[in-house]
């Protein structure tokens, strides 16, 4: 398994591809969450994955401050069901931090977090800045990283 980075741009379109197939997969079918997928912002964003067998098995999208919010924010943060438990996930967003601190200049990051993730995304320092609240049906919470 190897991890990539790229900007939009940089995908091909199997790439592309293989990103939308496992965001829908996990966030629209698995999470029974029929919502807008693709909503504009992966033309700025930075796309981090790691692909085996050519299958893309974890993922998040990075994006630069002004996109989503005034800050750098990391979002659609997702292990394929059969490669969880393995640590992927912390490593996925080690790897987008370190690229947001050390390429973007990002200080301060914020996300969009699942609430059932509060502690997961407290290990790295995030900080819960809102209360619980419901986006599409699912209990979220802003969390905020100031390095």
């Amino acid at each position: 398994m190897n991890w990539k980075l790229k900007s939009f741009n940089e995908l091909s379109t199997h790439e592309l591809y293989g990103i939308l197939l496992v965001r829908t997969q996990v966030f629209v079918v698995e999470q029974e969450c029929p919502y807008l997928e693709v909503d504009g912002k992966d033309l700025h964003a930075y796309h981090l994955y790691k692909e085996e067998n050519g299958e893309v098995v974890a993922y998040t999208r990075l994006l630069p401050a002004g996109v989503s919010y005034k800050e750098a924010s990391i979002g659609r943060v997702l292990v394929k069901e059969d490669y969880r438990g393995k640590g992927l996930a912390s490593e996925l967003v080690k790897r987008g931090l370190d690229f947001i601190h050390d390429e973007l200049g990002g200080r301060t990051v914020k996300i969009q977090a699942q609430e059932y993730l509060r502690e997961f995304y407290g290990s790295f320092g995030f900080r819960a800045i809102t209360e619980t609240y419901l986006d599409d049906g699912i209990p979220h919470i802003d969390m905020i990283l100031q390095k």
